[in-house]
């Protein structure tokens, strides 16, 4: 009895022992000997990745502490370093910022750009500072998932092809800005480095988070303008307000214009305005650095100015030009005796859903379904923020973004990373870089 009971136990285990195997064998199918060696390279430093994930939330890189960024980007550059990548520090300070980290490594094959980010929301006098270990799957931590957990998974998938001796051949740049969360002034000044860095790229990836969910990934971004209209008007008493000879004030024409662009424009795919401050009276100012304004007038004084401020996005650069001249002709349609203008200032630029960036995305979604991460679609362009991999959208035919470390509640004190993410998104992202170099 006790044989045939140790003979059951141990046929038991093999056979649990053979489905495992099998359906390990089944997941890597489509995976060559070179992508296998990466798989099997991610699982055995997974530890390794958790180790430099915490080691970075540790260290306080809210976008204004400067020397927080710098040694953030320190940390990162000291590991690409020594994967052999020629490596520099862009001054930040002609935009008032940390600066970048730029990482070049030159070979025959085609260029990628790899794009992350050094700083995040939670500045030096935010309580939220540490990395905070939840459970065997979870944890808690300052841009634990936005975005240096998708710059550890960038480093992880470098340091798995180094260990197959594919990165010797491959052509890489890799820009982490130190300002995403809050760009340096003039834009075009802080996103020089990484638009400089795009000229050539055949693909660029993105490792930022995206939606926070691993069965998709970000082809499309909306861009970003903002406006302010400003409205001067007749002022006089109250008691004669709608006269033909005095019109209807500041306030009932800045009223009218939002209302009409509200009716013409509201309902379209992807497009959005929002109107996000305004004041109104006598006299009327606004700060848009502070984003706080003042007013003073009285209820028996008709209002001589009005100033709106808002935001614009749109999914094209196409759909941003219409957008704009609508808004300009309904601003330009005055009521009487007043007199309104519109003025708008480009933020992040749009990235529009092309086919190359559909074509990166089946074979990023190839890669996660031979690694056994499953299938990867498209997220609704209307759940993605803006990015800096938008700025690249003029240069790279192929564009990806949102395949960094998953998670919950970015830009809150709940920050949380999926840590069972961490290795597959890692071996998802070492494929598909082995297969581009190819």
């Amino acid at each position: 009895m006790i044989h045939r009971m140790a003979f059951r136990v141990l046929s038991a285990g093999i056979l649990a022992t053979g489905l495992i195997m099998a359906t390990l064998l089944a997941q890597t199918a489509g995976l060559n000997a070179d992508e296998k060696a990466l798989v099997a390279f991610v699982d055995a430093h997974n530890a390794d990745a958790l180790a430099l994930l915490e080691r970075v939330v540790n260290i306080n890189s809210g976008t204004q502490n400067h020397r927080g960024v710098q040694e953030v980007g320190q940390v990162f550059r000291q590991e690409l370093d020594t994967l052999g990548f020629k490596t520099r520090w862009v001054d930040g300070a002609p935009f008032k910022r940390a600066g970048h980290l730029v990482d070049e490594h030159a070979g025959p094959g085609p260029k990628t750009l790899l794009i992350g980010h050094l700083d995040t929301v939670f500045e030096a006098d935010s309580p939220f500072q540490k990395f905070e270990k939840i459970d065997e799957t979870h944890a808690r931590g300052p841009g634990v998932i936005d975005m240096k957990g998708g710059n550890v998974i960038l480093i992880q998938a470098l340091k798995a092809l180094a260990s197959t001796g594919t990165l010797k051949t491959m052509n890489v740049t890799i820009v982490m800005t130190g300002d995403e969360e809050d760009a340096g002034e003039p834009l075009i000044e802080a996103r020089k480095a990484l638009v400089d860095a795009a000229k050539g790229a055949a693909s660029a990836i993105g490792f930022e988070d995206g939606p926070g969910d691993p069965r998709t990934a970000v082809v499309a971004r909306r861009g970003t303008s903002a406006w302010t209209l400003r409205v001067k008007a007749q002022p006089a008493h109250s008691s004669q307000i709608f006269r033909k000879d005095i019109g209807t004030g500041a306030i009932f024409e800045a009223a009218r214009i939002l209302n009409t662009l509200r009716e013409k424009m509201a309902g379209e795919p992807h497009l959005t305005f929002n109107p996000g401050a305004i004041v109104g009276g006598t006299s009327a100012e606004f700060d848009n650095v502070q984003a706080r304004g003042t007013a003073f007038g009285k209820t028996n004084v008709i209002a001589e100015h009005a100033i709106v401020t808002g935001d614009l996005r749109t999914l094209s650069q196409g759909q941003l030009t219409k957008a704009k001249k609508t808004m300009e002709a309904i601003v330009a349609a005055t009521l009487p005796h007043a007199q309104s203008t519109i003025t708008f200032e480009d933020g992040y630029p749009p990235l529009a859903p092309t086919e190359g960036n559909h074509k990166l995305l089946a074979m990023y979604d190839k890669a996660s379904r031979d690694v056994g991460a499953g299938p990867v679609a498209a997220v609704d362009p209307d759940r993605a923020g803006a990015a800096d991999v938008s700025f690249v959208a003029g240069e790279v035919k192929m564009i990806l973004d949102g395949v960094g470390l998953m998670g919950t509640s970015d830009h809150t004190v709940k920050e949380t990373a999926d840590l069972a993410t961490l290795p597959s998104q890692t071996k998802r992202a070492a494929v598909l870089l082995y297969r581009l170099s190819k």
